[in-house]
């Protein structure tokens, strides 16, 4: 039973780590759209850049208290461990944003999908062993 039990729990936290990632995501994609169509960034990757910070906020606070609720540590501890790991996802998205829409010239809302794609699996992985382990 205890391993049924265990992938219940997996379920549940893959259907809650995809709910609060659409939530991120949308959040994200969101200000990308509003720096790029309403403001004029003109660059896709400085669009993105400043977009994942509200993204990474929002991916937090879903995952501290909606996905991985009541796992020991500080929030302090947990929110500097992600910010840490989601600057090196961002820098990553950034620079294939960049590749993506600024150097081969593709549509940037198919890149987003399909390099945000990526971004989430390393996120659940990253958040389930390592930062709210």
């Amino acid at each position: 039973m205890p391993a049924a039990a265990a992938r219940k729990g997996l379920s549940g936290q893959l259907v809650r780590f995809l709910i609060n990632g659409l939530v991120a995501t949308a959040v994200h994609f969101s200000v990308l759209h509003v720096c790029i169509e309403l403001l004029h960034v003109p660059l896709a990757a400085v669009a993105n850049g400043i977009a994942a910070v509200f993204g990474i906020t929002a991916s937090f606070l879903g995952n501290r208290y909606f996905v991985f609720p009541g796992r020991p540590g500080s929030a302090f501890k947990q929110g500097s461990l992600f910010v840490l790991v989601y600057a090196g996802i961002a820098l990553l998205h950034a620079l294939l944003m960049f590749a993506w829409a600024d150097w081969l010239g593709l549509d940037y809302r198919i890149g987003f999908l399909l390099i945000t794609g990526l971004q989430m699996v390393c996120s659940f992985l990253i958040n389930k062993f390592v930062v709210f382990k």
